[in-house]
């Protein structure tokens, strides 16, 4: 079930008086059952995958547990509920293969793991592996799999692979319930495409009642509606103009190739953000606080700084068991090169099984390691021809956008590569097209309407993220009812006049 559609309104109209009606375990078995038909919505079928994945994550975070428990916390598992008693006759089974707690966490990885790459990237490798054997003058036969990737699947499986992790690193404690375990990962407003959040920050929230709050309610519907403006006025919006440059970037000239290219910077913004504004924005209205994941991230001077801006929950998953793991800066500069490369190629390749998403992460990867060696230089001839600050920033945000915008062309083209087209001859194609400099005039431009209606659009958003950065709309709307009401009344006739009602799936859903 997309957010952009009828059938989620008349979700939500029957979801929140039942959610807000009952409490403890049955308000905990309607948020449950609610999410899994948000999303069995799709495609029933998968609900066995996450169930499956749910029980034996919990599983692997008693057995951890068990590991370290006193003979007493054992002793008293066996006398608590029926499906502690269970499990804990099964963990005690399974303890008699007497596996440190090291093993089990390597268990847990490489089920999370299998599971994510039979289905997402099984296809990609067995094609690749087959390819390199021809090079070798081999004919090899094979048939590749009808594989349906599962919506979420990157998401949940590493929302539930931190927890495991946190357990293991004894960061958190484990959770006794598994109804409030499965609710924790189930949980239907950001469950496809989240933003991935944490065990530590989620858990804990989900075990008191949330009591129904005005605050609460207008805070989390304006967040929603600023979600929905982003996604269905602009990013669809922007979305066939996009999709023209790509399919047949040879038919257009340098500058429509170019407007194409800005235009996809801001469509998967608008899209993604737009996703996690609506999420945070459910969950608030049900007295939940989830982290932020964008905070205009096209204003970052430095990349470093834009990965602490763009999908904040991913950038900051992959520092925490990643990066870090990996030895992150501490063991010198190419130690530090290195891990920034691994870290950003490995989340290309989460992305999606095709190589322009992997060159993607490499671009990034080369950035964070090409700002570590030029920052010192650049800081010194700022010094040395006193170089305004204003005019400092400018260049570092310009100069972080464009190469930025190079990037987003491998992303975009991977997935016509995921469609089964060829990514880099597009990727190619549109960089060779704008830097022929052929029809670099607006008169050349085809759909000028299109452009004007976008770039007004991208004008506005603009316009409400640099003066929120001063003027806070977001928290004034919330304590004073005309700024509140003038605000809902702006976005929702915004959202009427541009917006695309043809319930786009948001990009994000195939990753």
């Amino acid at each position: 079930m997309v957010f952009n559609s009828l059938a989620f309104l008349i979700f939500i109209a029957l979801f929140f008086p039942l959610y807000f009606a009952t409490k403890g375990r049955l308000r905990m078995w309607v948020c449950l059952l609610a999410s899994y038909v948000f999303y069995g919505w799709w495609d029933w079928r998968f609900l066995s995958l996450i169930l499956f994945s749910t029980v034996l994550d919990w599983w692997f975070g008693v057995w951890l547990t068990y590991k370290d428990a006193p003979e007493e916390t054992r002793a008293q598992w066996k006398q608590g509920s029926p499906v502690l008693r269970f499990f804990g006759k099964t963990t005690e089974a399974a303890d008699r293969l007497n596996l440190s707690r090291k093993a089990i966490l390597v268990s847990s990885m490489v089920m999370n793991l299998g599971f994510l790459g039979f289905f997402k990237y099984f296809n990609f490798f067995a094609d690749n592996f087959a390819a390199l054997v021809s090079s070798f003058g081999l004919t090899p036969s094979w048939t590749t799999l009808n594989i349906i990737l599962p919506v979420g699947i990157s998401f949940y499986t590493f929302q539930s692979m931190s927890y495991t992790i946190d357990v293991y690193r004894r960061q958190i404690a484990w959770e006794p319930s598994l109804l409030r375990f499965a609710t924790f990962i189930g949980f239907f407003p950001q469950l496809v495409a989240g933003p991935i959040v944490r065990a530590a920050d989620f858990l804990p929230q989900m075990r008191e009642d949330k009591r129904f709050s005005w605050a609460n309610f207008n805070s989390g519907l304006g967040r929603m509606l600023w979600g929905f403006f982003k996604k269905v006025a602009i990013a669809d919006s922007l979305a066939p103009f996009v999709d023209q440059v790509f399919a047949e970037p040879q038919a257009f000239g340098s500058m429509h190739l170019l407007i194409g290219v800005v235009f996809y910077s801001f469509q998967i913004y608008c899209d993604f953000s737009g996703y996690s504004d609506i999420a945070i924005g459910l969950a608030r209205m049900m007295g939940f606080h989830f982290p932020e994941n964008f905070r205009t991230p096209y204003f970052s001077k430095s990349f470093s700084e834009f990965w602490t801006r763009w999908h904040i929950s991913l950038s900051s998953w992959l520092r925490d068991y990643l990066y870090i793991p990996l030895g992150g800066n501490r063991h010198g500069k190419l130690a530090t090169y290195r891990n920034n490369m691994l870290t950003m190629l490995l989340g290309g390749l989460w992305h999606g099984a095709n190589w322009a998403f992997v060159f993607w992460g490499f671009l990034h990867g080369l950035y964070l390691i090409l700002q570590r060696v030029i920052s010192p230089i650049w800081r010194r001839l700022v010094r040395l021809i006193r170089l305004p600050k204003l005019a400092d920033d400018a260049v570092a945000v310009a100069t972080v956008y464009c190469l930025t915008l190079l990037a987003w062309i491998f992303f975009r083209s991977g997935s016509i590569g995921l469609a089964g087209g060829d990514s880099f001859a597009t990727a190619n194609k549109i960089i060779g097209g704008i830097a022929s400099l052929e029809g670099f005039g607006f008169e050349a431009v085809v759909n000028k309407f299109q452009v004007i209606k976008g770039a007004l659009l991208i004008g506005v958003l603009l316009a409400v993220e640099v003066t929120n950065i001063r003027f806070r709309w977001n928290e004034r709307q919330v304590r004073n009812p005309v700024w509140r009401m003038a605000a809902f009344a702006g976005l929702l006739w915004l959202i009427a006049f541009f917006g695309t009602f043809g319930a786009n799936a948001f990009i994000y859903f195939q990753f």
